[in-house]
């Protein structure tokens, strides 16, 4: 499983999902791997989904990073 870097565009849910993925970054930065794991694994279970822009299958099952207007996805 390899890194994808893409742009990433804030759409009218972010506001809710932020927190879950600022708790994630913060805690890899601060190399608390159970409280990140722990915040990860609330991203994944709060159901999003990857659509590609250029066409293509519904990504579901990933691990996702957001800072700024930067995304990382593995799949």
């Amino acid at each position: 499983m390899f890194w994808t870097d893409c742009r990433f565009e804030p759409g009218p849910g972010w506001a809710a999902l932020r927190p879950l993925f600022d708790t994630s970054r913060d805690a890899w930065r601060r190399g608390d791997e159970e409280a990140a794991l722990v915040a990860d694994e609330s991203i994944h279970t709060a159901g999003l989904v990857l659509v590609p822009e250029g066409g293509g299958d519904p990504i579901t099952d990933f691990l996702i990073r957001i800072n700024g207007e930067k995304a990382r996805f593995r799949f």
